[in-house]
């Protein structure tokens, strides 16, 4: 039985094309810093008890326009039903957010300090969630296309003040 080596490269290209449907990173980045940000906020749930907002540092969102902004807001306002802004530790102290009696926010605040694009399939992060000096977490992990959706695996938290 011969083999038509043109068909079975045809096969071969078909198939590698069909690996990268729908999956680049970069029009995606609203979904992935939403998984990634949430799995930061999922960690020591004390640090969200009597929380009046959520706050995400988003002044290092290389890549990311208006729309992924707005998407990342919706989405934790939507899931956790308080007030939630984009904006760094300097702008919440400016807003009068910080309370200088406890020397803590009255929400928290969600930063990315990492993020790097691998292979199109799996993004690799670095955060934080902060509420005070004596409050905070700092987590890295890994966002992956799996099952037609972006998520989280191999969450971690690395250290704890």
């Amino acid at each position: 039985m011969k083999t038509n080596h043109f068909s079975i490269l045809l096969v071969l290209a078909l198939m590698l094309s069909a690996c990268n449907i729908g999956i680049e990173p970069r029009e995606n980045l609203g979904e992935i810093y939403s998984v990634a940000l949430d799995s930061i906020m999922e960690q020591d749930e004390a640090l969200s008890s009597d929380m009046e907002y959520i706050a995400i540092d988003m002044s290092n969102f290389e890549n990311s326009n208006e729309n992924d902004k707005e998407e990342i807001l919706s989405y934790f306002k939507e899931k956790y039903k308080v007030e939630v802004m984009a904006a760094t530790l300097e702008q919440i102290k400016e807003k009068g957010l910080y309370n200088s009696d406890t020397m803590s926010l009255d929400g928290v605040l969600l930063r990315i300090e990492k993020f790097d694009i691998k292979f199109n399939k799996e993004i690799f992060f670095e955060g934080s969630k902060y509420r005070s000096g004596l409050g905070a977490v700092g987590v890295k992990g890994k966002v992956h296309y799996k099952d037609n959706k972006w998520e989280t695996n191999k969450v971690k938290m690395t250290w704890i003040s």
